[in-house]
């Protein structure tokens, strides 16, 4: 991100894996162009609870614009409903018309990854946004089940690889740390 006036590429970004961080590497890389005075917008995809980073979000970021779009319960795969694909696809639309809409710096997708793989999103939709993304546009999928065809398309993949969690051993999700 130069101080000249010459408008820069915006990289695609994708966190994916089965460890932990990928959407607070994202946050990461939002909170960093935010210090330079960018404007982000973050769909969170089947997540209708209440997170630490919405929160955080609410209270103290108000360069973030954060749109959840999900149920307040886990999704399995093999047992959704129409209301996540409903929730889905209008979380889709928001992040689209914030894609297009001039007004972001960079626009994150959260889950969009795992929407994906439970079928609450053609994989198709999310490609057309990223080969079609604005010139200038920083673009960030996370989640697990990254698809190769997105993997072609991206400027930067990182793979999050567990090693080991809590979770392994029993314990549950801490606030503040998992959510």
């Amino acid at each position: 991100m130069s101080d000249n006036n010459e408008k820069e590429y915006g990289f695609s970004f994708i966190f994916t894996g089965d460890g932990k961080g990928k959407t607070t590497a994202a946050l990461g890389l939002a909170l960093r162009a935010m210090g330079h005075g960018k404007k982000i917008y973050m769909t969170q995809f089947m997540k209708g609870r209440v997170t630490g980073e919405g929160l955080a979000v609410d209270r103290y970021l108000p360069d973030i614009t954060l749109h959840q779009c999900g149920s307040d319960r886990f999704i399995n795969k093999d047992f959704t409903e129409p209301v996540d694909i409903e929730l889905a696809y209008k979380g889709l639309e928001a992040a689209r018309e914030a894609i297009f809409s001039g007004n972001y710096d960079m626009v994150i997708l959260d889950e969009i990854n795992v929407a994906v793989e439970y079928g609450l999103i053609p994989l198709d939709a999310l490609l057309d946004i990223m080969k079609n993304k604005p010139f200038n546009l920083y673009l960030g999928l996370t989640g697990r089940y990254a698809k190769p065809e997105a993997i072609d398309l991206a400027d930067l993949v990182t793979e999050m690889k567990e090693i080991k969690h809590p979770y392994r051993s029993g314990a549950s999700a801490r606030e503040g740390f998992e959510y």
